[in-house]
């Protein structure tokens, strides 16, 4: 699903196939890296499925899907700058087959956005950030699974570096209140969230 969706939306902009495959291979090799235990292709299609659940409800589907594609392209736990490192990329792919300034400049701004996950004026992006944050609120086993790949992901750090920073993540989940921005994905999956975050906590 991830591949064919890829490709049409690359084909509103650009009827060279052979690109196309290219910039799709680009992508499954990013998210293919040997750490990439939660940012993964999985994570992509969880993604597309939790926002094909508010379609009718986004603007410009087209930017969501490229903010989708790259919000994670570039991904390295000992660095601090992938949102900006994957917002240049998204714009030099975009410019690449033609999207227009205005687009490729919301797409950056959706991916900025993942890097705090605050409200927005812009209720596209509001609803593919409370999309990125859905894991939150899924069933006990599956959070458990998203917070045991992330410490992969992590696994540079020693137990007491790792464990005093992802309490402040959690932190900062919570002081969000709400952490979901949208009616949809609060009604969803704010309790749960809490309750998860909350759980985890008490472990460190």
């Amino acid at each position: 699903m991830l591949q064919e969706t890829f490709k049409k939306l690359l084909l509103n902009y650009t009827y060279d196939e052979d690109l196309v495959h290219k910039l799709w291979f680009e992508i499954t090799s990013n998210y293919s890296g040997k750490m990439r235990y939660y940012h993964n292709l999985e994570h992509l299609e969880n993604l597309l499925h939790e926002l094909m659940g508010v379609k009718d409800k986004i603007l410009n589907w087209n930017v969501v899907l490229f903010t989708l594609f790259y919000h994670d392209s570039i991904y390295n736990a000992l660095k601090s700058n992938n949102e900006d490192k994957s917002a240049e990329l998204a714009k030099k792919r975009m410019l690449q087959i033609g999207v227009s300034l205005q687009e490729i400049e919301l797409c950056k701004e959706q991916i900025m956005a993942t890097k705090s996950h605050q409200i927005s004026i812009n209720s596209d992006t509001n609803y593919f950030t409370d999309a990125d944050l859905s894991i939150l609120g899924h069933t006990w086993e599956n959070y458990m699974n998203y917070f045991k790949n992330v410490r992969k992901e992590y696994i540079f750090y020693p137990n007491f570096v790792y464990k005093n920073g992802r309490k402040k993540v959690i932190q900062h989940f919570l002081a969000m209140n709400p952490i979901f921005k949208t009616e949809y994905f609060y009604d969803k999956y704010e309790f749960q969230a809490k309750e998860n975050l909350l759980k985890e906590y008490d472990f460190y």
